[in-house]
This record gives C-alpha cells, sequence and structure tokens, in this order.
C-alpha cells in the first residue's frame, strides 16, 4: 500500500509543478513542446543507453516476461482491432494501442516494486522487454505514419529503427551489454547527469499541457481514450492474471508480481512520443491521467486479493 502511494504521490508533485509552469507562462507557449524535444532526443536516450549498459539480459528468459509479453500484445491487438473496424487514423491509433498496454515500468514502477513487491529487480524485464520490442515496433509505426507518402516506401520502413535517438540509445546500450564489459562510472556518470532529466522533462511537459484542458471531453477521441483506459486498467492485469493461474501455474508470489506490473497505468513518455509526431497528443494526455487515477484502487485490489 506504502508504494502505491509513494510512488503516485512522486509523480503527482512534478505534474502539479508542471501545471503551476503552464498557468503562469513561465516557459512560454513552446515550453512543452521544448521539454520533449529535450527528452526526446537527448535525455531519455541517455538514460536508456546507461540503464541498459548495466542491465542482466539474463532477465529477458523467463514465464513471467512471457505472460507480460503476451498481455501488451494481446490489448495492443485489441485496440487495432477496434479502431481498424472504427476506421480511425492510423497514427492515432498507434498511440491509442501503447495507451492500452504499454505500462508505467520505470517511474512509477520501480518504486511500487520496492515498496509493494519487496524487489524493484522484478519490474526488470518489464522494463527490458518495452524498451527493446515494443518501443522500436511502435516508434517506426509513428514515423511511417507520420512521413510524407512519398517518403514511406520499404527503405524508410526498414532504417527507421536505426535513425530515432530512443531506439539508438537503447540498442547502443544493449550492445555494451551483450559484450559483458562494464563501463567505469566516469564513461557513465554524463549519461547519468543528462539521462536525469527525462522523467522530470516528461512529467513536466505533461503536467503544463493539462492547462485548458478538460477530461473526456465530448469529441471523437472520447471512445479511443475509454477504450485505451479499460484496456490498461482491467483488461491487461485480468489477462496476466488468467495466464498466469490458469496456463503457467505461477506460484502466488510470481502471480502477484506479474499482475501488479501489468496493472501499471500507461506511460507518461508515451504522451512526449505523441507530440513528437503530432498525432494522437489528446488521447495519450487524457488517458494517461485517467489510467494512473483508476490503477490506484486497481493496484490496492490486486495487493489485497494477491499480496
Amino acid at each position: 500500500m506504502g508504494g502505491v502511494i509513494a510512488g503516485f504521490g512522486v509523480i503527482a508533485c512534478v505534474i502539479a509543478t508542471g501545471y503551476v509552469l503552464g498557468r503562469r507562462g513561465l516557459l512560454g507557449s513552446s515550453g512543452p513542446e521544448i521539454l520533449t524535444k529535450l527528452a526526446f532526443h537527448v535525455a531519455t536516450p541517455a538514460l536508456l543507453f546507461e540503464t541498459m549498459a548495466r542491465a542482466d539480459l539474463g532477465v529477458l528468459v523467463s514465464g513471467q516476461l512471457l505472460i507480460t509479453a503476451l498481455s501488451t500484445f494481446g490489448m495492443a491487438a485489441l485496440y487495432c482491432a477496434v479502431a481498424a473496424l472504427r476506421r480511425w487514423p492510423a497514427g492515432e491509433s498507434t498511440v491509442g494501442a501503447l495507451c492500452a498496454s504499454y505500462v508505467n515500468a520505470g517511474n512509477l514502477g520501480i518504486p511500487i516494486s520496492a515498496y509493494v513487491l519487496g524487489d524493484a529487480s522484478l519490474v526488470a524485464p518489464v522494463i527490458l522487454f518495452q524498451l527493446l520490442v515494443v518501443s522500436p515496433v511502435a516508434l517506426t509505426a509513428l514515423d511511417v505514419f507520420s512521413a510524407p507518402a512519398e517518403r514511406s516506401g520499404l527503405l524508410r520502413m526498414l532504417t527507421t529503427p536505426l535513425r530515432n535517438p530512443i531506439v539508438i540509445g537503447s540498442l547502443a546500450g544493449v550492445a555494451v551489454a551483450a559484450t559483458g564489459w562494464r563501463p567505469p562510472a566516469p564513461v557513465l556518470e554524463p549519461f547519468q547527469l543528462v539521462g536525469a532529466m527525462s522523467v522530470p522533462a516528461v512529467l513536466l511537459a505533461f503536467g503544463m499541457s493539462l492547462r485548458g484542458s478538460a477530461v473526456l471531453s465530448a469529441g471523437r477521441e472520447r471512445v479511443p481514450v475509454l477504450l485505451a483506459v479499460v484496456c490498461k486498467v482491467l483488461g491487461q492485469p485480468l489477462v496476466a492474471w488468467a495466464l498466469g493461474a490458469w496456463l503457467f501455474d505461477l506460484p502466488r508470489a510470481a502471480l502477484f508480481a506479474v499482475v501488479v506490473t501489468s496493472a501499471l497505468p500507461s506511460a507518461q513518455n508515451l504522451f512526449a512520443y505523441a507530440l513528437r509526431y503530432g498525432t494522437g497528443t489528446r488521447i495519450a494526455r487524457e488517458a494517461i491521467l485517467i489510467s494512473t487515477l483508476a490503477s490506484v484502487p486497481v493496484l490496492v485490489l490486486v495487493a489485497a486479493l494477491l499480496g
């Protein structure tokens, strides 16, 4: 219980700070865009390189991670199927599918894993899976869908990941980890220093974007937002529990861990992706906000039933 409250409390404080900055106009009208560009092109790649370079890639092979992967792709596929039937725009649908399945494993998952599960490392496989598999696929799709028609050919699709700073940072870190070499502290310190700006920058930009914004206001984005929230907050943890309990027969502690990580809300960095590519920004903003609020009682319930 304490981990849930602590994790959400930290995030709420930083978002509230961003909201005040936006209300007072201290960073100007382009403040959110500047912070997003800083996070997307500089801070987040540095953070991911430093994180991946020190990661144990062996944690990627586990039954719990397979459950996470299946529940993630299941919710994304469900969202995309509805989007295709409703003929929603491809870029917005990509952002919506991410909001329906991409959990906040970093700045919220780490404290919750530490306080609720008793081991912060339990969320590491989820972070690696999302960074190495989900993010490259999603960012490639966003690059292709946001590109002019004449530039969205096969060559562009194949080389898109090699031009994305977040993917480059992640893959560079993985390459270092795969060699078994551990860079000395002086080498990683610049990446740590710059990377430390990533999460605060995204949260501040998100808070600034809330100024003058209505949640679930009338418009065509209302249904996509609600679908993303339902998939994320209810669908993903339910699928994870069903797979873990019935198909994989996980021990109670392992089942508790995989359901808790699946019940985490949509990640804040998805708003940075949406803003960067100029598509689905309202869907991302509202789905992140609502799923963050709605996940609190869900996480408390999971802890009460399985903890």
